[in-house]
């Protein structure tokens, strides 16, 4: 009680020398602020980035393999629903046409034509996403990059998905919990009705030491994941060693998902 007592004292007198246009919550944050210490298990990097071999996707994986996409959506609870308007995806494929618009010519197309590219959110440098959303339910953390989501502080607004030049966002028209077919995780959140969600670069996973669910699962090492800024990661040397395209580049977001194809 006593405490509680000084620190009220405390708040009161920064009021008193004319501090009081400072939020209240600031004053409190500054006053027996817990301190909290990282895993030391926990993978750690400047410039988190994904390079997706599709070479290897298509010629050492098995035929519709979609180990990726299964243990994502199986990890964060995303729910099936077969409505495609409604559907919620965090990792899917789409056709190269679809995939990189404007990249290509005829000829290429013909080689390419009718093969699955792996896309999911592409954690841009600069986030048009970001820019827009009112109330930084959208954010990009500063220490290494991913853009996050905080379901709490989503409004549903869908500024965020209008914004995302990727379609790599998804909206919960309805309950989303009934339709998760998988068994539940109770180490990730569910959704609920009029929330965004989208790929988080598995932030939680990493926080524990762990690679993204994606890139554990996928057989055939076409998903490497690792630290831009790091130059002995495996992210450095498959740029410095192939030709690698990036997503709508023209647009200045500046996509930290590399392809190479």
């Amino acid at each position: 009680m006593e405490s509680n007592r000084r620190t009220f004292m405390k708040i009161g007198g920064l009021c008193a020398l004319g501090l009081g246009a400072l939020p209240v919550v600031d004053a409190f944050a500054k006053l027996d602020q817990p301190k909290f210490s990282q895993d030391p298990q926990a993978l750690v990097g400047k410039k988190w980035a994904m390079v997706i071999d599709m070479k290897k996707c298509w010629e050492k994986g098995k035929p519709g393999c979609k180990d990726c996409m299964l243990a994502c959506h199986k990890y964060h609870n995303v729910p099936t629903i077969e409505d495609e308007k409604e559907e919620i995806k965090w990792i899917w494929t789409d056709e190269h046409e679809h995939v990189f618009v404007g990249q290509s010519n005829p000829y290429t197309e013909e080689n390419l034509h009718g093969k699955p590219f792996i896309v999911l959110c592409n954690h841009c440098a600069n986030p048009a996403c970001v820019r827009v959303c009112p109330t930084k339910a959208t954010f990009k953390r500063k220490e290494d990059g991913i853009v996050m989501m905080d379901f709490h502080r989503c409004i549903g607004c869908r500024f965020c998905m209008a914004a995302c030049p990727f379609g790599a966002r998804s909206f919960n028209f309805r309950d989303p919990r009934p339709y998760i077919k998988t068994e539940l995780n109770a180490s990730f959140p569910t959704r609920e009705r009029g929330v965004v969600e989208k790929c988080n670069f598995c932030n939680e996973r990493l926080a524990a030491g762990s690679l993204p669910a994606c890139v554990e699962a996928c057989k055939c090492g076409a998903l490497v994941f690792g630290d831009l800024e790091d130059p002995k990661s495996g992210v450095r040397k498959l740029l410095a060693s192939h030709y690698t395209i990036r997503r709508k580049p023209e647009l200045g977001t500046e996509p930290n998902v590399y392809y190479i194809v």
